[in-house]
């Protein structure tokens, strides 16, 4: 039934792809949508790009298998969305046009300026598109009963072929209603699993936890924080690293801040960030109780036994929900919750080949070039599967190790880079293009280099290298160390600018400053008050 549910959401998204990609040769329809997305199905698209299916199948596993440091990683991950309404969100869609580069850009022109957006981009989202793709033939083998490397395989390069085709075809539009149908599916099939195991434990919270404090083997410790980091020699330090990490990278992610680029209005931006929050906060919640719930009901050895990682956690949880006699119904439960991470996984991975693409295409290709619309958006499509082949074949080399490793460092790379270049550009009045090019070149190669030090990579048996130990950085993520780098070598860029430098990036800022802040204009320098929705 799994294969045939598969099958019917594949066939069905592309078909949505095809029947909503653009029509004609536009720029906007094709990179924005022309903003025809209502703030509800904009913030459920925000929510569905935000919510990747290594949020889903990590977050889950590490509450299953953590507790309570879990439950606070989940709860980062809904701050983080939180701090991009609150701070980013506005500036964003009144600076930015397509790509991340046309923000940075926007006050410090130039080619430099795009190229190395375009290069934080790639650095910060492959990684997160090659744990996704490598996922997928885990999920497809747990959930079908395959086996084999070359089952695995060959499921890893068809899903990747679907996904370059989303992006290709479908644009800003077609992948956003891709993510409208996954987050519904979604939360829908998670709320209903998480009721069900309520009602398991007689709709007392308290019992659960119970119940899964007795099942994790770690007694009153699995309700309490530090058991993620019991054996580093900072854990107080290690925790504040690794949520600062997820709440400042989640928010400066690329895939995540183009959704910004489709509103319409300032209004309708806040609009549609509240939506995505209270998707993400129910994500938080229902997450929350299926892994706790998969604890209490299986166990945590049993869960560790089946994925060291915890990653099947959300999957059994929500098998064990049923109970031992399994309806019809409870059934064609459980083959939704599996379409929906199904959805999830190809959603999440096609958002980011489009965000890549765009940025490739836009800021690199097109850049400093007189190209017509039609040119721009093939060297886009063409540019979705320059991206999307090489990461299909490195997710097929590493499939077998330990990827956790690269879903920090995206998240790294988000908050040390492209955190500080947008703080900085949206806020500073002074900062200068030489301060840019130190924040994003310097924060990304400060957050490589010292990841490579953690004990994610290597020293420990479930490590990407378990066979060599080559850990020399004290805290299991970089961010403590590399998010104040990538801000300081802003700040210290700018300041050897020079004078003259500092003062003409400062009057270059005053005159955008109005539109950056409040969308006083327009990008063409009129009052903000056309329709974007009908084309412009």
């Amino acid at each position: 039934m799994s294969l045939l549910a598969f099958t019917a959401a594949a066939t069905l998204t592309l078909l949505l792809c095809v029947m909503t990609g653009p029509d004609r040769d536009d720029l906007d329809e094709f990179y924005t949508g022309f903003g025809a997305l209502s703030p509800m199905r904009n913030g459920l698209a925000i929510a569905g790009d935000y919510i990747s299916a290594a949020t889903v199948l990590g977050t889950g596993g590490v509450i299953a298998l953590l507790g309570y440091d879990g439950v606070v990683l989940a709860l980062s991950t809904a701050l983080s969305l939180t701090l991009l309404m609150f701070l980013l969100a506005e500036p964003l869609r009144n600076a930015g046009r397509f790509t991340m580069g046309d923000v940075l850009a926007r006050r410090t022109p130039g080619r430099a300026v795009r190229v190395a957006a375009c290069a934080a981009t790639l650095a910060a989202l492959l990684p997160l598109m090659l744990v996704q793709l490598a996922g997928a033939g885990d999920l497809l083998s747990f959930v079908l009963g395959f086996s084999g490397e070359g089952v695995k395989t060959g499921c890893v390069v068809a899903l990747g072929a679907l996904m370059i085709g989303y992006a290709a075809i479908g644009g800003m539009k077609g992948t956003a209603l891709i993510q409208i149908l996954k987050i519904v599916t979604l939360l829908g099939s998670g709320a209903v699993v998480a009721v069900l195991i309520l009602r398991r434990f007689d709709w007392d919270p308290g019992a659960l936890l119970a119940a899964a404090r007795d099942g994790s083997g770690a007694g009153p410790a699995f309700l309490r924080s530090g058991l993620q980091f019991a054996e580093s020699p900072n854990p107080r330090l290690d925790m504040i690293s690794s949520e600062l990490t997820v709440v400042l990278g989640g928010a400066a992610l690329p895939h995540v801040t183009m959704r910004m680029y489709t509103a319409r209005c300032a209004r309708e931006t806040r609009r549609s960030m509240s939506w995505a929050v209270a998707c993400v906060s129910l994500f938080v919640l229902v997450i929350t109780v299926v892994g706790f719930g998969a604890t209490a009901l299986i166990g945590r050895a049993a869960i560790a036994k089946d994925d060291p990682q915890g990653n099947t956690a959300y999957l059994l949880g929500s098998r064990a929900a049923f109970g031992a006699d399994i309806s019809t119904a409870e059934t064609l439960l459980f083959t939704t919750v599996t379409t929906a991470l199904f959805l999830t996984l190809l959603a999440s991975v096609a958002g980011m080949i489009l965000a890549c693409a765009n940025s490739l295409a836009h800021d690199v290709f097109a850049s400093g070039r007189d190209l017509s619309a039609r040119r721009e958006m093939r060297l886009a499509r063409a540019s979705a599967l320059a991206i999307g082949v090489p990461a299909i074949l490195l997710a097929v080399l590493v499939e077998d190790h330990n990827l956790q490793p690269l879903v920090t460092l995206s998240f790294s790379l988000g908050a040390s880079a492209l955190a500080p270049a947008l703080v900085y550009s949206l806020f500073w009045r002074r900062f200068t293009r030489t301060g840019l090019l130190c924040t994003l070149l310097g924060g990304t190669l400060g957050s490589v280099v010292l990841m490579t030090g953690t004990n994610l990579v290597s020293g420990a048996p479930h490590t990407a290298f378990p066979h060599h130990d080559f850990t020399w950085f004290p805290f299991t993520t970089p961010g403590l160390v590399s998010i104040p780098l990538g801000f300081f070598l802003g700040w210290l860029g700018t300041r050897l600018s020079g004078r003259a430098e500092a003062e003409e990036q400062r009057r270059q800022y005053e005159a955008v400053e109005g539109l950056i802040l409040a969308g006083a204009v327009s990008r063409t320098g009129r009052a903000d008050s056309r329709p974007r929705a009908a084309g412009s």
